[in-house]
C-alpha cells in the first residue's frame, strides 16, 4: 500500500465522459446525470480507508441523492491482481454495504486517468453543468486515527453547492491506498513513493 493523495484536478474543470458497467449489468453514462450536480467517487473493496467510512459513505450518499445530487462510485483497481475487487466483489459488496449509487467498473483505468483520480477514496463534485467545485477529503477521520467519521467536508460542499453559495476553494485533499494500476500503466502523475 502506498498511502497517496488526490491530486487536486483544478476547479472548473470539466467532468470527463465515461462509459461503465454497473455490478447490475447495465452501462452507465455520464450524459445521462446531466443537469444535475455529480458526485463521481473512485473506491474500492478492499482498501482500508474505504472501509474505514464505507458504512457512513452509503447513509451519507442517500441524502445527498435526495437533495437532487447523482452519486456514482467508481472502482478502477486491477481486478487481476486485487480479485476482491473484481465486478462479482463489487456486487456483492454493493449489496452489503446498501449502496443505492450505481457501482461501476473501469476496466481499461482509463476514467482514473482522464479524472486524474490517485486514491480510494478520491472524491470529484461537480456542479449541474458538470464544472468541478470540490475535490477532496470526505473528513479529517484515517483509520486508527479516533477522529469521527462525520463527512462533514463533503457534506458541506455538496449542501452549499445544491443551495447555490460559494464554496470554499481552500480544500483538503483526500488521502487513501493509491489506485492499484495494471502492470506498466500507471500514469504520469502517479509516485510510487507516496505523496502523503
Amino acid at each position: 500500500m502506498v498511502k497517496t493523495a488526490s491530486t487536486m484536478l483544478p476547479l472548473g474543470t470539466k467532468a470527463p465522459d465515461f462509459e461503465l458497467t454497473h455490478v447490475d449489468g447495465s452501462l452507465v453514462r455520464r450524459s445521462a446525470f446531466d443537469g444535475k450536480p455529480l458526485l463521481v467517487i473512485f473506491m474500492c473493496n478492499h482498501c482500508p480507508f474505504v472501509k474505514h467510512l464505507a458504512d457512513h459513505l452509503s447513509a451519507m450518499a442517500k441524502s445527498w441523492q435526495e437533495l437532487g445530487v447523482a452519486v456514482v462510485g467508481i472502482s478502477s483497481n486491477d481486478a487481476e491482481a486485487y480479485p476482491a475487487d473484481n465486478p462479482e466483489a463489487m456486487k456483492i459488496e454493493a449489496a452489503e454495504r446498501g449502496y443505492e449509487f450505481p457501482y461501476l467498473f473501469d476496466a481499461d483505468q482509463s476514467v482514473a486517468k482522464a479524472y486524474r483520480a490517485a486514491c480510494t477514496p478520491d472524491f470529484f463534485l461537480f456542479d449541474s453543468q458538470h464544472q468541478l467545485a470540490y475535490r477532496g477529503q470526505y473528513d479529517a477521520s484515517r483509520p486508527g486515527n479516533e477522529i469521527e467519521i462525520t463527512g462533514e467536508d463533503l457534506d458541506r460542499a455538496v449542501r452549499q453547492l445544491v443551495s447555490g453559495e460559494t464554496l470554499d476553494e481552500q480544500q483538503i485533499p483526500s488521502i487513501g491506498c493509491n489506485i492499484k494500476w495494471k502492470p506498466d500503466a500507471a500514469p504520469e502523475y502517479f509516485d510510487p513513493n507516496g505523496t502523503a
